[in-house]
């Protein structure tokens, strides 16, 4: 502390100061919590007979699950929380009952990372960091219902996300309900004969594994070999996000390769139409809307099957089946399953030299280049290279429009993705089929006529010709045409022909592909799932639950050569052989199982724990249908349901967004929610950023000890370079709330931070200019409280007029923009307001400082409640009335209006808003200088705009 600013506080002991504010912030977050000042209550039983709850609207106010992180919060954290907080607290004060609350996500990779390397349990050190976290919001005066608080990794929480992975996998899809029905009910189709079996054969003639089998087409959890990214540097299975652009691990750089492998699967497919559908009632922004549609990417199009000799079809997706008399080859995708069938033993005879690859028979060319098309990342393969790379299978289809046989080959262009993981290709109208095509001397057919003076010979063109708005040629066989048609009659008609004769139908793709829900990691939730002796999947019953995670010695997944893509992963719970293997009794008696060793994804806990919140202690069921209702059911304007607020990122659009959205539709359609939707207003709150300074080696130095001389910056001497980037530790330019805190106070970061700036905007952190919202609360202060004394100031008289219409304007503002969540104009306001009370001189009347604190109070709500006691107050001020404003003194008292003759401004008359158009033409041709103006000249026009000009028109 300075010599000079000590001297200040003597001189007046009762200022607001950072000491002073750390004390009553830490008196009131202590208050908050003792008094439960943020317990919101649940309905109990019929809602209609709980007068209380039913005259109040309710607010479920969200945030973006937290994962706690070791490095704890730095200031650009908690952005999105001071946001809710400072929503829902005006939310109270306008007579809502609020649901806010935060809980912690703690499974993840992080966590198991920091186990391998240190040997300390992920519980241990998740645990830790929440305290620590919990504490850094604590003091940030977050209003959380803190009954309501969980983490992800307690047993009493994911019991429920394993119970909910039960249901959906003891559950079908059933297209023409089209909804989700319990598997029970396909299982007595099948057993009554009123739902055949693929080969005929009676459900009872079936084995235990054949049953099994049929089942798992249906069931919307389902075991299936699915290709995936493997890591056998790092021993696990990689989500995309996990894997760089040039095909290898982001943590430890290690090489990633296709692998197909046994992993847990959910049918989110069959939910696509409707994930589509119902984003439209959705109250989200536009961007993260098209984002999922995107996603989802549905396309109407037909399927067309190829014969191959010997091995059945190969069945395409197209939605440009109009060109089908253009396709001259085919491509599968390395990883399709047909390449070993229809793969002969030699090369064709006449087989061209540059299809082969240079190997001596098809299963060598192909080994290889599977081996190849692994070790790339599905970026790379889409990439727009200019050498296409590929092999021929040795096998040909026939085109069941041409009757022609065309070559079949693999190619890293085509992934299972997308489609059916073949395509046809017609390369004279597609730029990567013509690519491809030249590459390997393939032929080309013009069928779509070009636009331009190319001609029709595509050996002569430069590139594919591709256009909608164009007709068909070469386009005809002995029973159909399509000359001359355009696009949309030509795909309507070989339509309708493929279909007439069994070789294809219209259908609808989706670009969305069935959610990969396995990892081979330790730190999950265990899956509910044991195998008996044939393999086949059992789940647990309810009084199972929960599995718990067993101990382990080794958190690490066993690791192999990173080049060795043969490998298998071996997790981390497979080596609990006691866990792994066990007796159980499901109902006929005990018997030996083996349990899934692999865990759920850190997405599955995020999906469902806005339920929990509603309903947090409850052990008998996943939440009580009454509460639910209440908080989340439909409702006008909300006809699917979901929280009224939810605040987050916008890098969690089309993952964490869509499954959530998909488990609320499982759960709705088994009938365990009234909500078919998770949120039904998303706000993407922008970032915080902050100058990372690097020095000559491009490494960056710690923010805090730059000097800037002369618009130059310096780090011990060292000129350095400065941009606008992210904050974070890494980049040594974070600053903790802590920080902040101890220096000024929470309610000074509070307001900092929501002063920045539009709430969706990012913006860059400047520490200099917290001081700016400090001095603003020391104002606020000094305006109530004598610095000397302590004493509150306030006298019992009325303000004047000009006070009042301060701050009733104030008053409509501040309300209308916390209403809209633009806390920055609401501050703007707030500072206007109190700065006017400041000019005024002299003490504030009592009724003036209560609506001024009042409005203070979701922004800075330590200082509030202070003021407000100490105003005589003793019901805290979380829970008063916001204050309304009386229009009267909302409307300006007088407004300017402009009186111009022949266009020119000749008087300007201070007249009521509310003046009529006749009143203000009789005012403004009975002024003097109007009069002058006119000189005795008749007029032969007046244009009257009320309040604000009259244009006179001489004659």
């Amino acid at each position: 502390m300075s010599e000079t600013t000590s001297a200040a506080e003597t001189a007046a002991p009762h200022r607001y100061t950072a000491a002073m504010a750390a004390d009553i912030e830490a008196r009131w977050q202590d208050f908050w919590d003792a008094e439960g000042t943020y317990e919101a209550p649940n309905p109990s039983g019929d809602l209609a007979g709980d007068a209380e709850l039913a005259a109040r609207p309710k607010k479920f106010i969200m945030d973006m699950f937290p994962y706690p992180s070791g490095a704890g919060l730095h200031v650009g954290h908690p952005l999105g929380y001071i946001a809710t907080d400072v929503f829902a607290r005006h939310q109270r004060m306008t007579g809502h009952n609020v649901l806010h609350t935060l809980g912690f996500d703690a499974f993840g990779l992080p966590a198991e990372q920091y186990a391998v390397q240190t040997g300390t349990h992920p519980r241990v050190s998740t645990e830790a960091n929440i305290e620590n976290m919990t504490a850094q919001l604590r003091r940030l005066g977050l209003g959380h219902d803190k009954r309501r608080s969980f983490a992800t990794i307690e047993s009493e929480y994911y019991k429920w996300t394993q119970w909910i992975f039960l249901q959906i996998f003891n559950s079908w899809y059933d297209t023409e309900a089209d909804r989700a029905r319990p598997i029970a009910e396909l299982v007595a189709q099948f057993e009554s004969g009123a739902r055949p079996t693929p080969d005929g054969r009676d459900w009872s003639a079936l084995s235990a594994v054949e049953r099994a089998d049929i089942l798992g087409e249906y069931r919307l959890a389902y075991a299936s070999d699915a290709p995936v990214n493997w890591s056998p540097g790092l021993g696990t299975v990689l989500a995309n996000e996990e894997v760089t652009a040039d095909g290898r691990s982001e943590r430890g750089n290690f090489p990633v390769f296709k692998a197909k492998l046994r992993q847990w699967n959910m049918r989110i497919t069959a939910y696509a139409d409707r994930l589509l559908n119902d984003l439209d009632g959705l109250d989200w922004p536009e961007a993260i809307k098209l984002q999922q549609r995107n996603w989802i990417g549905r396309s109407e199009g037909a399927r067309v099957d190829f014969p191959v000799d010997g091995a059945g079809s190969i069945t395409v997706f197209t939605t440009r089946q109009d060109t089908l008399f253009g396709a001259t080859y085919m491509v599968l995708a390395p990883e399709h399953e047909l390449v070993e069938q229809i793969t002969p033993a030699a090369w064709p005879e006449g087989t061209h030299a540059v299809w082969t690859g240079g190997y001596a028979s098809p299963a060598e060319a192909v080994a290889a280049y599977r081996k190849l098309a692994a070790a790339k990342s599905d970026v790379e393969r889409q990439a727009e290279a200019k050498d296409k790379t590929g092999v021929f299978t040795g096998a040909y289809a026939t085109n069941p429009v041409s009757g022609e046989k065309v070559p079949v080959f693999i190619a890293d262009y085509v992934l299972m993705g997308y489609g059916t993981g073949a395509i046809m290709a017609v390369p004279a109208h597609d730029a990567r089929d013509f690519a491809f095509a030249r590459a390997f001397e393939l032929p080309m057919r013009c069928v779509v006529e070009p636009s331009d003076d190319r001609g029709t010979d595509p050996s002569t063109w430069d590139d594919a010709f591709s256009s909608y708005d164009a007709k068909l040629v070469n386009s005809a066989n002995d029973e159909i045409s399509l000359d001359g048609l355009g696009v949309v009659d030509a795909k309507a008609k070989i339509t309708e022909w493929l279909t007439a004769h069994g070789v294809g139908e219209g259908t609808v793709n989706f670009r969305l592909r069935d959610w990969l829900f396995s990892r081979q990691r330790y730190w999950g939730e265990p899956f509910p799932i044991v195998y008996d002796e044939d393999g086949v999947a059992h789940p647990l019953p309810e009084s199972m639950l929960p599995l718990e995670l067993p101990e382990v010695d080794d958190y690490s997944p066993r690791t192999f050569d990173p080049d060795d893509a043969d490998t298998q992963p071996e997790t981390p719970l497979s080596r609990n052989a006691e866990w792994v293997d066990v007796t159980l009794d499901l109902g006929d008696g005990p018997k030996k199982y083996r349990r899934e060793t692999n865990t759920m994804p850190n997405w599955a806990g995020s999906c469902w724990y806005e339920l929990r919140y509603l309903d947090p202690n409850n052990d008998s069921k996943l939440v009580d249908p009454a509460i639910e209702q209440y908080w989340m059911g439909p409702r006008e304007g909300q006809p699917t349901g979901g929280v009224d607020l939810y605040v987050g990122g916008a890098e969690h659009a089309v993952l964490h967004l869509l499954y959530a959205r998909f488990w609320s539709k499982v759960l709705h359609d088994l009938g365990h929610i009234s909500s078919a939707e998770p949120f039904h207003k998303l706000y993407n709150q922008g970032m915080i950023q902050a100058f990372v300074y690097r020095d000559s080696r491009g490494i960056a130095v710690p923010a805090a000890e730059v000097e800037e001389r002369d618009g130059k910056f310096y780090y011990q001497g060292e000129k350095v370079s400065r941009v606008l980037g992210k904050m974070g530790k890494s980049l040594k330019n974070a600053v903790t709330p802590d920080e902040i805190c101890a220096e000024y106070g929470a309610d000074t970061l509070r307001l900092y931070e929501m002063a920045m700036g539009p709430l969706d905007v990012s913006r860059p952190w400047d520490t200099r200019a917290v001081v700016g919202q400090y001095r603003l609360l020391q104002r606020l202060w000094r305006n109530v409280v004598d610095e000397e004394t302590g004493a509150v100031t306030v006298v019992d008289t009325e303000p004047g007029e000009e006070t009042l219409r301060a701050l009733h304007k104030a008053i409509d503002g501040v309300g209308q923009d916390m209403a809209g969540m633009r806390f920055n104009t609401a501050i703007a306001k707030v500072t206007e307001l109190n700065n006017h009370l400041t000019k005024t001189g002299g003490p504030l009347s009592r009724s003036v400082a209560e609506s001024l604190v009042l409005l203070v109070a979701p922004l800075a709500p330590h200082i509030a409640e202070e003021l407000w006691r100490r105003l005589g107050h003793t019901e805290s001020v979380v829970h008063q009335d916001f204050p309304v404003a009386d229009p009267a003194y909302v409307v300006d008292e007088t407004v300017t209006c402009v009186v111009q003759v022949k266009g020119k401004v000749k008087a300007r008359l201070e007249i009521s808003p509310s003046i009529t158009d006749e009143e203000l033409e009789a005012l403004a041709l009975a002024d003097p200088a109007v009069v002058a103006a006119l000189d005795g000249a008749g007029i032969r026009k007046v244009i009257v705009r009320a309040p604000k000009l009259v244009n006179i028109v001489p004659a």
